[in-house]
């Protein structure tokens, strides 16, 4: 078994279709899953934005094409981790979630 998988960078639309809530990423902890293409186009997004960075501008002008030369590294113990810690999450009655 492979300690990590390779999976494409999908559009937003296609990873609200195919892939669980319970593994996708957030930048900031305990902050709202974002898609994984929203997190790429934005870290690319600020590295133009403070480098002026034209590789970077030229990935956002194609971003369609772009986002399928990127790869998604996901170390298969993260993925389990992240849907363990959602499942414990989404089991906690509504008042302990106020609390914690």
């Amino acid at each position: 078994m492979s300690m990590v998988a390779l999976e494409p960078v999908l559009s937003q639309g296609e990873q609200e279709a195919t892939i669980d809530r319970a593994i996708w990423h957030s930048t900031v902890r305990g902050g709202e899953a974002q898609a994984d293409e929203a997190i790429l186009k934005g870290l690319i997004e600020r590295h133009f934005k403070y480098t002026g960075s034209t590789r970077a501008r030229n990935l956002l002008d194609n971003w369609v094409a772009s986002r399928s030369k990127f790869v998604k590294v996901f170390p298969t113990e993260y993925k389990r981790a992240l849907g363990e810690l959602n499942a414990v999450h989404s089991t906690k009655p509504a008042k302990e979630k106020v609390a914690a």
